[in-house]
């Protein structure tokens, strides 16, 4: 049974830092993308980052570009999400989600919710100013 389990939220002032993780059970994600959805009260699911753990690919929002780092340790079927220079506007619910790996450049399809197949329970993350 593939599972995900999404943890590490909390709550940090601005300017703070966490990090969240994302361990995979049930299935070796090598050849997956992996990538991390965050849902803000009152708003749609937005993709803010991946990586495809097999060759270290990655890809980011705008919005995360410069603060936010992912990495994955393959040997542990884990992937990190290192948040840095948190703001208010960063509260969300934290999902990670992953999908076999597609064709074309990640940066096409990496963020793409409908592309996900299986998704982590989330994880909230609360940035207070």
């Amino acid at each position: 049974e593939v599972q995900l389990q999404a943890s590490g939220g909390g709550l940090v002032q601005a300017g703070g830092s966490l990090r969240l993780s994302c361990a995979a059970s049930g299935f070796g994600f090598d050849d997956y993308a992996v990538a991390w959805f965050r849902q803000a009260p009152g708003k749609d699911r937005e993709g803010i980052i991946v990586i495809t753990p097999i060759d270290g690919n990655t890809h980011y929002a705008d919005s995360v570009k410069g603060r936010f780092t992912i990495s994955s340790n393959n040997a542990k079927n884990t992937v990190y999400l290192q948040m840095n220079i948190l703001e208010p506007g960063d509260t969300a619910v934290y999902y990670c989600a992953i999908v076999p790996r597609l064709p074309g450049p990640l940066r096409l399809w990496g963020l793409s919710e409908p592309k996900y197949d299986y998704w982590g329970q989330g994880t909230l993350v609360t940035v207070s100013s």
